[in-house]
């Protein structure tokens, strides 16, 4: 974690930085549903291209359960990412309990040179305030 309330990794020159925020408008802890969004930035400080091709998610809520997410590209998109661009993206999730946490890869290619990687997402905390804070 760097600054206050973002989660930070880098891999390869490429830093992933993300912010959540607890949505009570969409939440509703009597039926057991809590949502948040997640703001991720992605900027590339390396000195090669890369796009994302994929993302591979895990989101634990409080009592453990972990729910696997795969898919192409984010919000639609496949970015590719010049040194020194950066791409910004609001997603969100929801669980059954009042915290949890998420972690991810996205999984890059250098089109160049067709090489792949993965790129670390930084786990981060689900805190809505109907809970017991707990670092996870």
């Amino acid at each position: 974690m760097s600054e206050a309330g973002a989660f930070t990794a880098v891999t390869r020159g490429l830093r992933v930085t993300v912010r959540t925020f607890y949505l009570a408008d969409q939440s509703n802890p009597e039926e057991g549903r809590y949502v948040w969004a997640y703001r991720v930035r992605i900027g590339n400080e390396g000195r090669e291209t890369v796009q994302l091709m994929k993302r591979s998610w895990q989101i634990t809520d409080a009592l453990g359960r972990t729910q696997h997410v795969h898919g192409d590209g984010v919000v639609g998109e496949q970015p590719v990412l010049e040194p020194g661009e950066a791409f910004e993206y609001t997603s969100g999730t929801p669980l059954a309990t009042p915290s949890g946490f998420m972690r991810g890869r996205y999984h890059m290619v250098v089109p160049d040179t067709g090489e792949t990687f993965d790129a670390e997402i930084p786990a981060f905390s689900l805190d809505s305030p109907h809970g017991q804070v707990t670092l996870n």
